[in-house]
């Protein structure tokens, strides 16, 4: 069945997220709530539709046209021709079930209908309804933010028809864009029963060893794959109330003797905030908070605030770049809360098995998916050492559960004649089994386990995959260095040799590449060698610009951040295949330089198509994008900023990319040659107005001195600078136009200075 029209019941934070992830598939969907008093008797689902253009919910305004706000008491009509009918009001076991009686007598037989529920079985749901309901019926259990987050959480009924829940998990996969994982009818699910355990325990864990909330975010963060958030960072962003609340519902599920319920014991001085109206980042007030001379944060015994900095630890350094068992191996109080965390966490993940599933594979994705871990609990165990965890789970007196105790002397995961296979619990038969995906799902860290790079440095590997040469950048961010451009053009010279037959720009990582490794920039300024940041510029030209002139196919699949540089490289592919959810853009000017990889030059060229060939009109547009650093958060805006071009396009699913990108390196059909003949520039006078602009902006106080520096640069590159209009150039002298601006930029004081404040402080000094 075609799901053409969706109702979604309940206008709340993920109500109206639903809503919009709907509209962003293009279908049309009724978000409903309960009639307001008052002159806007729609008004809260109007205010769920203000939510998602406060949340960049849409991936763009025009999408709000799918969108019909209602009430339940005028517009309840509507539900008699959906094919999917989404119920995510509060709570309450009795709401709920009035409201599926309501919908029974609305819908049609078969249409599909699904709570967003976590906390209520399924069981509960409907039992009182009839066997046709529950047939249809099942839990699509989104997380916050609904556009963002991939996790989807289906839940199955003891009644629950198997063509309900394939039709459901295959548009929530392909129209949503959601890792779909089936789950059984148990606590918390998967994601929120380990998640929530984490959470709690590395809270818990803080209070009791003293740890202040900068310490332990130092550690419970991206040391250990988690995002930079940390615990008490988490606490701030969601709000303390509502965290409190998720972790205290989940108690009330559980079996007394659970071992989250120990974890989720109330702290006083939380309490205490909670009364107060400390509740986060909503309230401006949690943990951290902003204070008259920056970040804050709490004491965790006094309550009194005092100035914060971010903490850097040497071992977390060590675990982000060579594995999470760097943090154990130590003999610092960090270890120890590393430790005490990792022991409980990845201990009750196992001792989950078999009751949530048989195998490793939900709970590590859900993990991935909704909790956005870089690696699930089991991947970490085979990573620590299955049997010096286990090791030392026994000298720390902690029971070693069934599941992990039969990995003992193995893994979890393993490659086995080229296959990627899997643990299974021992009581379902086979113990090994292949990882399978659904077909075109394709995720490149599995992928990568049975490959080996053909080349490889710590920055950047590429791989052949199928004939393809297929190019990874893994460094932290995917920062690009001239290892990495190495790379791009080692796998180049085997696509023009022709031992591989297209090329492909992919990782699965948080973020594509968020540009160019600054500290690398730093050093060549440091060191007064402009010669070696020259000769680094060129080869980067150079090699997007092969990447640009290939007989082959290229295609880059970027998901994530493509800021700067790594944005200049997707610029350059023959197509691209991105993520619904890609962030692209060229942000140089914020740190006192500008794109010289190619970024303003193909920026002009590709404005310059898009306004008909009008030079002037091009060039102005390129001037504001790339002066005032836009991006853009979804391939429709980008498309929009002729950041894209009309070939490329996007996917709702991440896990699809790669196969896509492979379909279309060898199919070859949507490539587009880049056509960059020399431009007859705008000449002085315009590059004169454009000064003009600087300067009155100036004035105004909309631009800092040093931003008008950086923007001049723009403008001489943009209009040809002090040259007749119609004077020719090339798309060479365009390259070296950029690199010379960069040059002269580099060397300023100002722009130094904000190169060293982005990297020393997390943001550039405004000078």
């Amino acid at each position: 069945m075609a799901i053409q029209k969706v109702a979604v019941i309940g206008a709340g934070t993920m109500g109206s997220g639903i809503a919009g992830q709907v509209a962003n598939a293009e279908i049309e969907v009724w978000l409903l709530d309960l009639p307001s008093d008052g002159d806007n008797v729609n008004a809260l689902a109007q205010r769920g539709l203000e939510r998602l253009r406060e949340t960049q919910g849409l991936m763009s305004d025009e999408f709000e046209k799918y969108i019909r706000t209602g009430n339940t008491r005028d517009h309840f009509d509507q539900l008699a021709d959906c094919d999917w009918i989404a119920e995510a009001v509060v709570e309450r076991l009795d709401v709920k079930r009035a409201l599926y009686k309501r919908i029974d007598e609305v819908c049609q037989d078969s249409a599909l209908v699904s709570s967003n529920t976590s906390t209520i079985p399924i069981r509960l749901l409907v039992e009182q309804m009839p066997l046709s309901f529950r047939k249809r019926f099942a839990i699509t259990h989104f997380f916050n933010p609904v556009r963002f987050m991939p996790l989807l959480e289906l839940v199955c009924g003891e009644d629950t028809a198997p063509t309900v829940m394939e039709e459901l998990g295959a548009f929530c996969d392909q129209q949503l864009g959601k890792g779909v994982i089936d789950c059984k009818d148990t606590p918390g699910f998967l994601g929120n029963r380990v998640g929530c355990f984490a959470i709690q325990t590395a809270l818990q864990a803080a209070f009791d060893m003293g740890l202040s909330p900068t310490q332990a975010d130092a550690v419970f963060g991206r040391p250990m794959g988690i995002p930079k958030t940390g615990v008490f960072g988490l606490y701030d962003l969601i709000g303390i109330d509502l965290m409190s609340d998720v972790a205290h519902s989940l108690v009330g599920t559980l079996p007394a003797d659970d071992p989250f319920i120990k974890e989720a014991e109330k702290i006083p001085l939380m309490t205490t905030m909670i009364a107060n109206g400390q509740t986060g980042n909503k309230q401006g007030e949690g943990f951290y908070r902003n204070g008259p001379n920056g970040r804050e944060v709490i004491d965790l015994t006094t309550a009194e605030y005092s100035p914060s900095s971010r903490l850097i630890l040497d071992i977390g350094l060590k675990a982000e770049r060579d594995g999470v068992r760097h943090l154990l191996d130590d003999d610092s109080i960090y270890a120890d809360f590393a430790w005490r965390v990792l022991s409980r966490t990845l201990r009750y993940a196992a001792s989950l098995i078999p009751e949530v599933g048989t195998d490793p594979i939900g709970i590590d994705d859900a993990m991935k998916l909704g909790y956005n871990w870089v690696k699930g609990p089991f991947e970490l165990i085979d990573e620590i050492g299955v049997d010096y965890f286990i090791e030392r789970l026994r000298a720390s007196n902690m029971d070693v559960p069934p599941y992990l105790a039969e990995a003992a002397g193995s893994a979890f995961y393993r490659v086995k004649e080229g296959q990627l296979q899997v643990r299974n619990f021992s009581g379902v038969g086979r113990l090994w089994a292949e990882l399978k995906r659904d077909d075109g799902v394709v995720r490149f860290n599995e992928k990568r386990r049975t490959l080996k790079p053909k080349n490889t440095t710590e920055v950047a590997s590429w791989y052949e995959i199928d004939g393809m040469a297929m190019v990874e950048f893994h460094s932290k961010a995917n920062a690009l260095n001239g290892e990495s451009m190495a790379i791009l053009a080692d796998a180049i010279d085997h696509v023009e040799s022709g031992s591989c037959h297209g090329l492909i720009v992919h990782n699965d990582a948080q973020h594509f590449s968020c540009g160019v490794n600054l500290q690398a920039v730093r050093g060549y300024f440091r060191n007064d060698d402009m010669v070696g940041l020259d000769a680094f510029l060129a080869h980067f030209q150079q090699t997007v610009h092969r990447m640009a002139s290939l007989s082959a196919p290229v295609v880059c699949a970027p998901v994530g951040m493509s800021l700067g540089g790594g944005f200049e490289v997707v610029l350059h592919a023959k197509q691209v295949i991105c993520h619904a959810n890609s962030v692209m853009g060229l942000v140089e000017s914020g740190v006192g330089v500008i794109p010289a990889g190619g970024g303003c030059k193909e920026t002009l060229y590709r404005w310059v198509d898009k306004m008909d060939g009008n030079i002037n009109e091009a060039a102005w547009k390129a001037f504001m994008n790339l002066g005032y650093g836009k991006t853009c958060s979804s391939p429709i805006l980008a498309s929009e900023q002729a950041m894209l071009r009309a070939n490329d396009r996007y996917l709702s699913n991440r896990d699809r990319l790669l196969s896509q990108a492979m379909s279309a390196v060898k199919e070859g059909g949507e490539q587009q040659a880049f056509d960059r003949p020399a431009l007859a520039m705008p000449g002085e006078a315009v590059f004169e107005k454009m000064l003009e602009w600087l300067d009155q902006a100036h004035d105004k106080g909309k631009l800092t001195p040093h931003n008008v520096v950086v923007a001049t640069e723009l403008a001489r590159i943009l209009t040809g600078g002090e040259i007749p209009a119609g004077q020719l150039m090339s798309e060479q002298e365009l390259y070296d136009a950029e690199r010379k601006a960069f040059l002269t930029l580099v060397q300023t004081a100002a722009t130094q200075a904000r190169i060293n404040s982005m990297l020393d402080h997390g943001a550039a000094v405004q000078n």
